[in-house]
Formats: structure tokens, C-alpha cells, sequence
């Protein structure tokens, strides 16, 4: 009796044993494509990492070249090029009022006999022009010519001309150029020349006449800023030996 009662007692304990065991045994062990997975994602993980670093490290590296490294600045304009722009704005101005005061024919060139004489400097060559005897000169013919138009102005507002905004305006810019010029003229110590006195008509009763005037001096005028553009562009290489 007592026998059977303990093999009686005996079974359930062996089978509850068993049951419990069970969930210890490994899970790799029982499931082994799924330990051969794990195992996978954990050496691409690894290397993931491994990469990651590197390319950090090759990042660090670089950082003092990148600090050291400044962007370029951009080209700044010298005075000969803010010169020739200027001069160039300014011969637009004269050409479109040249349009307004066109002819049939020629206009006589005898009212101002105090203009540059530009025959001879469109002969000659650019190259062989000198940095600060032509600065000066050209200073010097600019406030020449802002004493013609100076002077054209005044007479084409007693005849209520309606060019005389335009004729301002061109006077304006004229006086930017003078002082960017002179500027210029400073920073390679070329000397200031005394403009000559200009010879000007007395007095104009009509206003044919205000309009002849006003063509003669503005075809004049373009002739000198198209010898003038070239010359500073000319002089540009010997300004900046200079400077």
C-alpha cells in the first residue's frame, strides 16, 4: 500500500519536472534558422558601425581644412573700370539728346572755340599713352565741358527747352566723373591742370540757334567719351603697376 502510494505520488512530480524544464533549454537550440538570422544582424549591425565611425573620423579629419579654408571675395571694381562705366553712361546721355537734335545736315562748328581739340588724340595710339600726364588732361577737359553745358543749360531754360532735364541729368553724372577722377588722379599723385577759360557765345535771341548749339556741343561731346572710354581702359594696366 505504501508502495503504490509513492509510485502513485511519484508520476506527477516526474511529469511536472519535465513541463517545467523546458522553457530553460535555449531557444537557438530549438530554432536554429532563427539563431543564424540573429546572428546575421548582428554582424551587419557591426559593421554598420564599424562604417559609421570611419566615415565620422575621416569627417573630423577634414574639419581643419575646412575651417582654414575662406571663400573667395568677389572681384572688386578699380577706379579705371568705375571710370570707364561712368564715362560710357555718360555717352549714352549725349547720344539720345543727339537724337532729339538731329539735322539735315552739318552743323557748323564755330560757336565754341575753347573744345578739346580731338582730331589729333583719336590718331593717336592708346598704348603709348602715359598714366599721369593723361589723367590730368582729362580731368581738365572734363571741367571744361561741364563749363560749356554749364552754360548750354542756362541758355536752354530762358527758351523753356524741353531737353533741360536731360541736359542736368547729363551735368550730374558729368561731376560724378570729375570727382572719381580726381580721386584717381590723388592715389598716383598726378597733377591738377587749369582748365583753359571757355570761349562762349554772348548771346543766342532764337531758339534755332539754342538748338545748333546744343547739337555742336553734344557731337562734340560724344567724340570725347568715346576717346575717353579708351583711354582708361587703355591706362588700366599701368594704374594698377602703380597702386
Amino acid at each position: 500500500m505504501n508502495i503504490c502510494s509513492e509510485q502513485h505520488f511519484q508520476r506527477p512530480l516526474l511529469a511536472w519536472n519535465t513541463t517545467f524544464l523546458l522553457p530553460s533549454i535555449s531557444h537557438s537550440f530549438l530554432y536554429p534558422e532563427e539563431g543564424q538570422k540573429r546572428q546575421k544582424n548582428k554582424k551587419e549591425v557591426v559593421l554598420l558601425d564599424s562604417s559609421s565611425s570611419l566615415l565620422f573620423s575621416l569627417l573630423l579629419a577634414q574639419l581643419p581644412v575646412f575651417a582654414s579654408a575662406s571663400p573667395v571675395p568677389p572681384r572688386r571694381a578699380s577706379d579705371l573700370d568705375k571710370l570707364t562705366n561712368h564715362t560710357t553712361n555718360l555717352k549714352k546721355l549725349a547720344q539720345k539728346l543727339l537724337k532729339k537734335h538731329e539735322f539735315d545736315s552739318d552743323v557748323e562748328s564755330h560757336r565754341f572755340r575753347s573744345l578739346p581739340e580731338m582730331s589729333n588724340r583719336l590718331a593717336t595710339d592708346l598704348h603709348n599713352l602715359e598714366l599721369k600726364p593723361t589723367l590730368s588732361q582729362l580731368h581738365a577737359d572734363l571741367k571744361l565741358y561741364k563749363d560749356h553745358f554749364d552754360w548750354l543749360s542756362n541758355v536752354s531754360k530762358k527758351h523753356h527747352h524741353p531737353a533741360v532735364p536731360k541736359l542736368e541729368k547729363m551735368i550730374t553724372e558729368m561731376k560724378s566723373v570729375i570727382t572719381m577722377l580726381h580721386h584717381q588722379m590723388q592715389r598716383v599723385e598726378a597733377p591738377v591742370l587749369t582748365p583753359a577759360t571757355p570761349s562762349l557765345p554772348s548771346h543766342l535771341p532764337y531758339h534755332f540757334e539754342v538748338l545748333q548749339s546744343t547739337h555742336e556741343l553734344l557731337q562734340h561731346f560724344n567724340l570725347f567719351c568715346d576717346w575717353a572710354i579708351r583711354a582708361f581702359i587703355g591706362l588700366k594696366p599701368k594704374a594698377s603697376a602703380v597702386q
